[in-house]
C-alpha cells in the first residue's frame, strides 16, 4: 500500500520557466505497518514533523528475507541492493584446536604423517642433546634445561595415551638414556671412581608375568659387574602402575681376556701415568684368567629387598615403538627400546 501526494505546483519568479506537476511519488515510497505484539501497539502517524524521515526497507511479502536480496530506498527516492546476508551464523574459520605453549596438539590424539616426522625430529633432538651427559649425571644446567624441554613436548603429543593397554609397545627391553631428579643419580657417581665407568642401565618390561626387572653393568679394565632389581607391578590407570620390588641379583664377574689399560687415569684433579702398570700387565693377566676360570658358571648371588622402599610407582607420559618417557617418585626417567635406530 502506498501513500499518494497532492499535485504540487513550483513557481519562480520568471515566468518562462515553470515546473510541471507531478502526479505522485513511486509506490516504494515507505509505509508504516502495523506490528502485532502482545503489550505494544504502534501508531501509523508521526508523532512530529520535525523528526528527520527514516528510511525504511521494503521485503518481499513472503517475508523470506534470508533468501532473496533486501532494497534499500533513501531519502531522495533511489533504489539501492544490499548484499545477500550469510546463509549460516557460524565463522567461515575452522573451530579453535587445542595448542600447548610450543603449539603441539592435544595430548593422546592419533598424529598425522607431518607429526610422525617432528615426533621423530623432537627424539632424535633428545638424544643427541643428552649424549655424552652420563645419563645427565655430568649434564650442564643448559643442557638439562633443553632436554628437559624436548621432554615437555613429546610429552604434550603422546600418541599413546593408555600405555598399559598397549603391551606391543610397553613389553621390551629399554635403555636409560637420561634421567633428572633421580634416584639413581649416587650410582651414576660411580663414573667418578678412576677405572670404573657405568656402562648401561636397563629396564625389562614384561605384561605376561607383570615383572620387571632394573639392570646395571658396570665395567672396568678388568672385568665386566652386573647386577638387577626384580619386581612386580600392579596397573593402577591406564598410564600408572604400582611397583614393588622383590629381590636383587648379583651376577659373578665377567674376566676380560684381555686387560687395556688406559695411558694416564684422572685422580683428584691430577693426572697418574699408568705406564709402570702397563710393562706388568703379563703376570697381570695370567692370574686374573686362573680367576676367571675359577668363578666361571657361578650363579647369581640372590639378596631379598625388605623394607618399606621396596614400593614405587610409575607413570607413563610418553610411549612409541622407539621411546619411553616415564616419571615417578624415583625421578624422571627417558628409556630407547633396545635395537631403535634413535641409538645408532
Amino acid at each position: 500500500m502506498s501513500t499518494l501526494y497532492n499535485p504540487l505546483i513550483f513557481t519562480i519568479k520568471n515566468p518562462k520557466i515553470s515546473l510541471k506537476p507531478h502526479t505522485s511519488l513511486p509506490s516504494s515510497v515507505p509505509t508504516y505497518r502495523h506490528r502485532k505484539f502482545p503489550n505494544f501497539s504502534v501508531q501509523s502517524s508521526i508523532s512530529s514533523s520535525n523528526e528527520p524521515e527514516k528510511p525504511s526497507f521494503i521485503t518481499p511479502d513472503n517475508d523470506k528475507a534470508d533468501d532473496k536480496t533486501v532494497e534499500f530506498v533513501d531519502e531522495w527516492g533511489e533504489k539501492s541492493e544490499t548484499e545477500p546476508g550469510p546463509v549460516t551464523k557460524l565463522a567461515d574459520s575452522d573451530p579453535p584446536k587445542y595448542e600447548d605453549e610450543w603449539g603441539n596438539g592435544s595430548p593422546g590424539v592419533d598424529v598425522s604423517g607431518g607429526e610422525d616426522e617432528k615426533l621423530l625430529e623432537l627424539k632424535r633432538c633428545l638424544v643427541d642433546t643428552v649424549y655424552g651427559t652420563n645419563f645427565g649425571f655430568r649434564a650442564s644446567s643448559e643442557i638439562r634445561a633443553e632436554a628437559l624441554e624436548f621432554v615437555s613436548q613429546l610429552e604434550a603429543a603422546n600418541p599413546t595415551p593408555a600405555p598399559t593397554e598397549s603391551p606391543e609397545l610397553l613389553d621390551g627391553n629399554w635403555l636409560l638414556v637420561f634421567t633428572a631428579f633421580s634416584e639413581l643419580l649416587p650410582l651414576l657417581a660411580v663414573d667418578n671412581i678412576p677405572l670404573l665407568k657405568v656402562e648401561k642401565i636397563s629396564q625389562d618390561v614384561n605384561t605376561n608375568s607383570l615383572t620387571i626387572e632394573n639392570a646395571t653393568t658396570l665395567s672396568s679394565p678388568v672385568a665386566t659387574l652386573s647386577f638387577s632389581a626384580t619386581a612386580t607391578f600392579e596397573v593402577r590407570s591406564p598410564s600408572r602402575i604400582q611397583v614393588e620390588f622383590k629381590e636383587g641379583n648379583f651376577k659373578p664377574p665377567e674376566i676380560k681376556s684381555n686387560i687395556d689399560l688406559p695411558e694416564t687415569v684422572d685422580l683428584f684433579g691430577q693426572k697418574i701415568s699408568l705406564s709402570p702398570v702397563q710393562q706388568s700387565l703379563g703376570p697381570l693377566e695370567n692370574t686374573v684368567a686362573g680367576i676367571a676360570r675359577t668363578i666361571s658358571g657361578q650363579p647369581p648371588l640372590k639378596i631379598p629387598i625388605p623394607g618399606e622402599r621396596t614400593k614405587s610407582w610409575l607413570l607413563t607420559t610418553y610411549l612409541d615403538k622407539d621411546m619411553r618417557i616415564s616419571r615417578g617418585d624415583g625421578g624422571l626417567f627417558v628409556l630407547v627400546k633396545e635395537g631403535s635406530s634413535l641409538l645408532y
